[in-house]
């Protein structure tokens, strides 16, 4: 990295600092060290700038839709010029809707509640739990897992050259894997897709805190994100895309705000008129402050400007990989193989290590916050440690069914507000975890590995 280029990135990271970079935790070892949170893509820690819009907006909070009040009123705006924000963040088509979620989750569950009538589903085993098992009640095919970019788009080519062509159908896809971080071909997948009279939704909830996520330029139907991984952790999500099936189904909560009117029958019952805007599936009282906060985050995310947020972590990527190279015995995990474009998501194994031991370590002797396990994709990760074997019965070591392996990874994950001294400290960790073992003792403790007290 040049001079120039690292200037640029240190500017990036001082402008969008988070919350939590100065806390401090302790060590099992004694004394104390800031905490290196390294686990983003479980949950980003929220943007000082989005804590500092929501703190400033809680005193004029109001509910929102219908009231006369002017901190109702206030609120309404508030929320439907979020909607516009995160709309244009996303570069959404003219017709399309915008509906607040809690989360991708939730998200891919609603737009599963809405598929049409005997709609068949083609999802890649690879996909995070979220967007691997909404799709049960519908006719799904799980396709298997791609070891290049062109075999992803062959696979599900083939896939839909030999459905029934008459009947509606839907891809889901990742961005960015949650496990490796490789980059998926989005825009070659939704070319696929239409190509064969398929519709496609993106899962960019890995990719959305990293890249610039267009609509209209990758060509998918539908896209969902998750606040908490875009630096606006307050449960909230969103599904933007083609109103059509949205509006043809039922709500997907019945309640207040769904409806525009609602009578009594003479039979006793009742007869609604259901909204068909975004209104029809966000019933109850929406999350006015999630809502607020994610549009907050897309405006700090495009004022910073993603390449120079994209050169800033490809900077953090190249050390992570660079350090893991140096150790003989850590595999870093890949479909896609060692070049493949990448966000700030790296899981490897350990020669010798149970994972949940290495974690454990990483935060008790250094203050560093990783993820072990299979990250809500299990068939994924499965795959990509095929026959590896860690011993059973070691600290931590998930429980296996008799003549199962036990099987777990690590994962290090990082995005804005990173400073290279966390990654520069993991990487250092990571080499005398395997030189020297572990300083300290461990024990299982429901299922988890922790420092024996």
């Amino acid at each position: 990295m040049s001079v120039s280029t690292a200037a640029a990135a240190q500017t990036i990271c001082a402008q969008l600092p988070v919350l939590g970079r100065d806390v401090t935790v302790p060590l099992v070892t004694g004394g104390e060290v800031t905490y290196a949170a390294l686990d983003y893509a479980a949950s980003a820690p929220a943007l000082q700038r989005v804590w500092d819009d929501v703190a400033a907006y809680a005193p004029y909070y109001g509910s929102v839709h219908r009231g006369a009040g002017y901190l109702s009123q206030l609120s309404t705006d508030l929320f439907e010029n979020a909607r516009r924000t995160v709309t244009e963040f996303l570069d959404c088509r003219d017709d399309d809707q915008l509906i607040f979620t809690r989360s991708t989750t939730d998200s891919l569950n609603l737009l599963a509640a809405a598929l049409p009538a005997d709609c068949q589903v083609f999802v890649f085993e690879t996909e995070h739990h979220a967007s691997l098992l909404p799709w049960q009640d519908a006719r799904v095919s799980y396709l298997d897992a791609p070891r290049t970019p062109r075999q992803a788009v062959e696979t599900l080519e083939k896939a839909l050259a030999d459905r029934d062509p008459h009947g509606p159908a839907l891809a889901c896809v990742t961005g960015a894997s949650n496990v490796t971080g490789e980059l998926w071909p989005v825009r070659e997948l939704a070319a696929a897709a239409h190509a064969h009279g398929a519709r496609i939704v993106l899962d960019a909830a890995q990719l959305a805190p990293h890249h610039p996520v267009s609509v209209r330029d990758l060509d998918v139907d539908w896209v969902a994100f998750s606040g908490h991984k875009l630096y606006a952790p307050f449960g909230s999500g969103v599904l933007a895309g083609r109103a059509d099936w949205l509006r043809a189904a039922d709500p997907y909560l019945a309640g207040g705000g769904a409806s525009r009117k609602v009578t009594r029958r003479e039979d006793g019952g009742v007869d609604v008129e259901w909204h068909e805007s975004a209104a029809r599936h966000e019933a109850g009282s929406p999350n006015v402050i999630g809502a607020y906060s994610i549009a907050s985050a897309c405006k700090a995310l495009t004022e910073a400007g993603f390449d120079s947020l994209v050169a800033r972590e490809q900077h953090l990527i190249e050390k992570v990989r660079e350090g893991l190279a140096e150790v003989p015995e850590v595999r870093v995990l890949s479909l896609f193989g060692d070049d493949a474009p990448r966000v700030g998501v790296i899981s490897f194994v350990v020669d010798g290590w149970n994972s949940s031991h290495f974690a454990a370590a990483l935060s008790a002797e250094y203050g560093i916050g990783v993820r072990d396990g299979l990250f809500c994709a299990h068939p994924l990760v499965r795959t990509l440690l095929g026959s590896d074997p860690q011993s059973q019965g070691e600290c931590g070591a998930p429980e296996a069914a008799p003549g199962e392996k036990s099987l777990n990874a690590i994962r290090v994950s990082f995005g804005a507000g990173t400073p290279d001294e966390h990654v520069e400290r993991f990487v250092k960790a990571v080499k005398e975890l395997v030189a020297d073992g572990a300083k300290w003792t461990y024990r299982t403790e429901d299922g988890r590995c922790v420092p024996a007290v």
